[in-house]
This record gives structure tokens, C-alpha cells and sequence, in this order.
């Protein structure tokens, strides 16, 4: 049986490619033909993934670009363009996070850099590949959190920011009926992933201990695979855990017990 590969030289931007969700989403894009704009703010790990890519048969190019500068995601979209001539998917992955509670809060530098990434970046890029995305009834992939559904204790801020992330791609979702463009939000549970190392504190420094187990939450690459099957279809959202989509389903009817059933899953760090 002949492998489906949805992705073949389709041309795809993938925000936040040097590690974690990103850097599994590109590779697996890559084994597919994919055509790879890859961007990161760690210019020689973006370097390698491109030459991994490119072992693997797909064309890439790595284009260093911190998603918080508007003019950096213009440029990101403009290089695409230059280098390919046009763009089908828009993967907005790039993110940083936040453990800490609220009143414990020390830098609000770190509040305002979390929603610049999660959320203004997202805005940015898109922005700036709507026009080329209609050209080509392409679409736009998500990477939110399930934090982005259902707020969780010590990540406040950083669900306000995936929270706006959801907002904003909802009523997207509305305004591009009709257009071709279509957009999949994915809503990851734990992942193993560097995030949660480089996630701020309360003090706005990274590096924090947490109570995630990293053997017992989903990898990267089951996640980067989910999303990429979602996507295939045009999947309107992707909820990736049976838990989150439980939580869901009862928090209307049974709100403090899902509540109580948050604060566990943090304290017990899967």
C-alpha cells in the first residue's frame, strides 16, 4: 500500500522549529517532500534541522526570525515567498510559557513577552501570509494548549495567552468562510518538550523545577504526528487527550470538579 503523504511539496512555515513540538512537526513534514521555511531565534539549531530536512529529501530553508518583532514575521513570510513563490500552511508553533502563580509574580516583562509570542506572533504571521494562504486555499495550523481551553493553576498567565490565541483564531476561522483558507487548532495536553524548561518564573527567570513526569506525558513526535493527521483533513480543532476532552464535556455540568481535577493534574505533573 502506497503511503499517503499530504504534505508533498506542499510549502509549509513552521514557527518555532528549533526544538520540542516544531522541531518534530519539520522533521516529519520533511519525510513527507515537504517544502520547508523553517524559523526559530536559534539560528545554528535552525541550521541543522534544515540540513536534516534536507537529507530526508525535503527542500528547506532556515530563516531566524523571533515571532515577538512584527517586522522579523513579515520577513519570514517575504523569504517564503522569494524562495519558494508561494505558501500553503502556516504552522504557528512558536511559544514560551510561564509557571508561576499569579500573586507570586514578580517581572511583568515576562507576562508581556509571553503574550507577544503566543499571541501577537501568531497574529503577526498570519497577517502577513493571509494574502499568499488565499492564492492558494491553503491553511492555517495552530499549536495552542489545552490551557487555551481550560485555565490551569501556576500557568495563569501563559493561559491568558493561548486563551487569546483561541479568540483570535475562532473568529479567523468565521472570516475566512468561503475563502478556501481553512485553520486547525490543536490543544496539546503535557508534552515532553524543552518549554517547560525554559519556562519563566515568577521572577522571570528560566530554569524552574516542575513536578512533570517526562516519561508519562505524549512525546513531541506523537504530537507533531496527531497534529499533522488533523491537519490532513482540515480538522476544525484537535483536543489531544482524552482527559481534556472529558473536562470539557463535563465542565458545564460540574465546573469545581473539573477544577479540582486541574489542580490535580499539575500536582501530579501528568
Amino acid at each position: 500500500m502506497v503511503r499517503a503523504l499530504p504534505f508533498r511539496e506542499k510549502v509549509v512555515v513552521v514557527t518555532g522549529a528549533s526544538a520540542g513540538i516544531g522541531r518534530a512537526l519539520a522533521l516529519q513534514l520533511a519525510s513527507q517532500g515537504a517544502w520547508l521555511a523553517l524559523a526559530a531565534r536559534d539560528a545554528d539549531r535552525l541550521e541543522a534541522l534544515a540540513d536534516q530536512c534536507r537529507q530526508q529529501g525535503a527542500r528547506a530553508v532556515p530563516v531566524p526570525t523571533d515571532v515577538a518583532d512584527r517586522t522579523q514575521c513579515e520577513h519570514l513570510i517575504q523569504r517564503t515567498i522569494d524562495e519558494f513563490a508561494r505558501l500553503d500552511v502556516l504552522v504557528n508553533n512558536a511559544g514560551v510559557s510561564m509557571i508561576a502563580r499569579f500573586e507570586e509574580l514578580r517581572d511583568w516583562e515576562a507576562v508581556e513577552t509571553l503574550v507577544r509570542v503566543n499571541y501577537l506572533g501568531s497574529v503577526y504571521c498570519t497577517y502577513y501570509a493571509l494574502p499568499h494562504l488565499k492564492a492558494s486555499r491553503g491553511q492555517i495550523v495552530v499549536v495552542s494548549s489545552l490551557t487555551g481551553k481550560m485555565g490551569t493553576p501556576t500557568r495563569t498567565c501563559y493561559s491568558a495567552s493561548k486563551h487569546a490565541m483561541t479568540g483570535f483564531f475562532d473568529a479567523l476561522r468565521i472570516e475566512l468562510a468561503g475563502t478556501g483558507v481553512t485553520v486547525t487548532t490543536a490543544f496539546p495536553d503535557f508534552v515532553a518538550t524543552e518549554m517547560r524548561e525554559r519556562a519563566f518564573g515568577a521572577n522571570g527567570q528560566p530554569g524552574l523545577s516542575t513536578s512533570v513526569r517526562e516519561d508519562q506525558i505524549m512525546t513531541a513526535e506523537v504530537c507533531a504526528r496527531l497534529i499533522l493527521d488533523a491537519a490532513a483533513r482540515r480538522k476544525r480543532e484537535l483536543v489531544m487527550s482524552f482527559r481534556g476532552r472529558l473536562g470539557l464535556a463535563l465542565r458545564p455540568f460540574f465546573p469545581a470538579l473539573v477544577d479540582r481535577f486541574l489542580q490535580r493534574a499539575v500536582e501530579r505533573g501528568r
